[in-house]
């Protein structure tokens, strides 16, 4: 890295407050493969739909989510022009893997549900 792509410790620090709630950390490892929409996160975690929009809430407001209307869905996918990409990135390559959860929404039918 850099020292022009180096993240400032404030800017790191808002990035990773966001990144350590277990729900939106998991989401963004999902969107790290595979674009979803708010309904299909409502089946992988089992939780309101306006629980979860408040999640995809702050990670949009933060930057770091982009949204695509497709027909009747918006779907949402990691903002790879975010200044902190790379940071995030980096986070989300020590994890393992999420696509379990996707499948499981393909087997159940449920990939679109909205």
């Amino acid at each position: 890295m850099t020292v022009q792509e180096q993240v400032e410790i404030v800017d790191a620090a808002k990035v990773l407050k966001l990144l350590g709630d277990k729900t939106r950390l998991t989401m963004m490892k999902i969107l790290a493969d595979h674009d979803c929409c708010v309904c299909e996160f409502v089946e992988i975690f089992g939780m309101s739909q306006p629980s979860i929009s408040q999640h995809m809430r702050k990670l949009k407001d933060a930057g770091l989510v982009e949204e695509e209307r497709r027909g009747h869905w918006i779907f949402y996918s990691i903002r790879e022009d975010h200044p902190h990409v790379q940071l995030v990135e980096s986070v989300l390559a020590s994890l393992p893997s999420q696509d379990d959860k996707v499948k499981e929404l393909i087997k159940g039918g449920k990939r679109i549900c909205c």
